[in-house]
């Protein structure tokens, strides 16, 4: 290298033997202050906005800074409740016992070593799940029960379940505080679902008759503090952690007023969260639950202990179409609750959200984590995040948040209250309804529906439909992030079927592909992830040309797909003085017959003169990438009628 100095082979040798020392490395790797990272970052960035590009916030207001320190101090480390890795647990969620029994048996057979049975009237049960509890011992023959732990997911009949399973294990002739049971009592989760305070006080009398048929060291839960029925609301991650230690508190308090001991009630007591594909959140929402679910303990008077805290993937974030990609979401979900410190995890199949999934789907399931156990080893580490700067930091915004917010619903009577006054319902709703807002913007793309759309998808097979109906309720409802795109996709379809063939745009391609490529790919995608075809073209030599192609494809309207340069060039037309090209070929689609015209990118100081060409719309990121698209079907739909 030219300017180099060549080592001699003694050189090289020298410094192959010397180690290197600590002064050595301060001195080949000075550490630069946060001021100079920042004046290096904002010279990369070339005078754009520092906090627009590199700073972000959560839904609960949180700041994710670009880059944190090392955590500083002594940091609580969040522990399983047990040693060893985290639980694997599979869904059973047919409603035939016979068929759930098979589903049993396979799982155990192929990697699981827990159970979440599923009975009909559970909030979780999206439409499937044994009817009673009378279904209970033929779903469990054979099943092992002091070998696995076993998890019911039930609704307003949990007690009779309960006490059917009680009954079971008797006949069986087991040891009952050897076993890893959760009943599942939630009269919370049935309270927001149901609408109905009545719920409440039976299901709290049942458990407290329950809790007293056991040791006080035995791992049996019969309570639970479910997070997912706010996450599946749309509530956001702060007010997943208060609504859920809210439910916690007044489990104490009810089984305290029927004469448990606080110490007693709390050991009865289980926690469970949905986790999505939001790694950094995931992993700080379960370490924030266990901090602050001591912290109550430590309010009430108690020695912290470790809490039993389970996840499930997050059905809010599964999609129906290209529901392959759920698999990557459940990957990164069940990745970020075993780090978080999950004591079992639930992996959705990723046909989910379509039905009642197969066999296969199932046994992915089951696969993502043996994969993430047995090869990538991640269950042998406690609290991996510890110490990590903006896990620390995370973890302790969210416990700012959340217990903020629990003792605004505390001051409103508690959680019962909170609710028969409406006001979480609409503290869910603001949220959810500015998350909508993200995800219509794109900014919270959704990658096989809102982003990379596949119109010549395939569906995978499932064993029953999903039930739609199945999810009207009173109370809070689960809203899928998705379904503001799936609902224009179906329609979409359905226009499709009832006149035989697709809705199309023309993407109106000026000048070269250089020009135009990146704003055909973008409004390709926009449209098509409305169910819209927009199929790409190599551009138009002339006006003409593109014209007679618009007007051949029969499309239901037109996309003028350049950059601003060729957008504002000037035709020089005799008749029409410094009408740009965008004009020109709006004006001619429009004498041409279609009347239909979008213009992918802002129009600026244009929007005038370009609307009065013929334009009728903009798209352009940031933009609602349904707003347009809703509008071609609408006069779709009412041209059909």
């Amino acid at each position: 290298m030219v300017g180099s100095r060549r080592l001699s082979p003694a050189d090289r040798e020298r410094r192959t033997d010397e180690p290197m020392t600590r002064t050595h490395a301060e001195a080949a790797f000075r550490a630069a202050s946060d001021a100079e990272w920042h004046q290096l970052a904002v010279k990369a960035l070339k005078g754009a906005d520092f906090e627009a590009k590199l700073v972000s916030r959560t839904l609960d207001d949180i700041r994710i800074e670009p880059l944190y320190a090392k955590a500083a101090g002594d940091h609580a480390r969040p522990a399983r409740s047990g040693p060893g890795a985290w639980r694997v647990v599979q869904r059973i969620d047919h409603s035939d016992p016979d068929m759930a029994r098979t589903q049993a048996l396979d799982d155990l057979d192929h990697g699981a070593s827990g159970l979440a049975l599923v009975f009909a009237d559970a909030p979780s049960a999206r439409g499937f799940g044994l009817a009673d509890a009378s279904a209970l011992a033929r779903a469990l023959d054979g099943v092992m029960i002091d070998l696995i732990s076993l998890r019911l997911e039930t609704g307003a009949n949990a007690v009779a379940v309960a006490r059917g399973l009680l009954d079971l294990v008797r006949g069986q002739g087991l040891d009952l505080d050897s076993l890893d049971l959760d009943f599942g009592l939630d009269p919370f989760s049935a309270l927001a679902r149901a609408g109905d305070a009545g719920v409440v006080e039976p299901m709290l009398d049942g458990a407290a008759e329950l809790a007293g048929r056991f040791g006080l060291d035995t791992a049996s839960r019969v309570l639970r503090a479910d997070g997912r029925v706010w996450h599946e609301a749309g509530a956001s991650e702060a007010q997943e952690l208060a609504l859920t230690l809210a439910a916690g508190v007044a489990s104490l308090r009810g089984l305290e007023r029927r004469g448990l001991s606080l110490d007693l009630a709390r050991r009865r007591l289980g926690f469970l969260l949905a986790v999505d594909a939001d790694e950094f959140l995931g992993i700080a929402k379960f370490r924030a639950l266990r901090r602050l679910w001591a912290r109550v303990e430590a309010a009430c008077g108690l020695d912290p202990r470790a809490i039993r805290l389970d996840a499930e993937t997050s059905f809010r974030m599964t999609t129906r179409r290209d529901p392959h990609v759920n698999l990557l979401r459940s990957t990164v979900a069940a990745f970020s609750a075993g780090l978080g410190g999950a004591d079992s995890v639930a992996v959705l199949p990723f046909t989910i959200a379509l039905g009642l999934p197969d066999a296969d789907a199932r046994r992915i399931a089951r696969n993502t984590q043996t994969i993430l156990l047995e090869e990538s080893g991640l269950g042998h580490v406690v609290d991996p995040a510890g110490g990590a700067g903006g896990f620390e930091a995370l973890t302790d915004a969210l416990c700012e948040k959340a217990w903020v917010l629990f003792q605004t619903i505390e001051a409103a009577g508690g959680l019962v209250g909170a609710l028969e006054s409406g006001w979480v319902g609409r503290e869910i709703a603001a949220v959810a309804d500015k998350r909508e807002r993200e995800v219509r913007r794109r900014k919270l793309p959704i990658t096989g529906t809102s982003a990379y759309p596949d119109l010549a998808e395939t569906p995978p097979p499932v064993l029953a439909p999903r039930r739609e109906e199945a999810n009207a309720t009173p109370g809070l409802a689960t809203r899928r992030t998705a379904e503001p795109f799936e609902r224009l996709r179906d329609r979409a379809e359905a226009i499709t079927a009832r006149r035989g063939r697709r809705p199309q745009i023309f993407l109106a391609n000026l000048g070269t592909p250089a020009a135009f490529g990146a704003r055909a790919g973008f409004a390709k995608d926009l449209f098509e992830a409305s169910g819209i075809a927009a199929p790409m073209n190599d551009g138009f030599a002339t006006v003409d040309d593109l014209v007679e192609a618009a007007v051949t494809s029969g499309a239901d309207a037109v996309c003028l797909c350049s950059s601003d340069e060729v957008y504002e060039r000037e035709t020089g037309h005799a008749v029409y003085e410094g009408e740009t090209l965008v004009e020109e070929v709006a004006r001619r689609l429009v004498a041409a017959g279609i009347t239909h015209v979008v213009l992918a990118g802002r129009p600026g100081e244009r929007e005038t003169a370009y609307r009065h060409a013929g334009v009728e719309a903009f798209i352009f990121v940031g933009c609602d990438a349904l707003d347009y698209p809703g509008r071609i079907l609408d006069r779709l739909d009412e041209a059909l009628r």
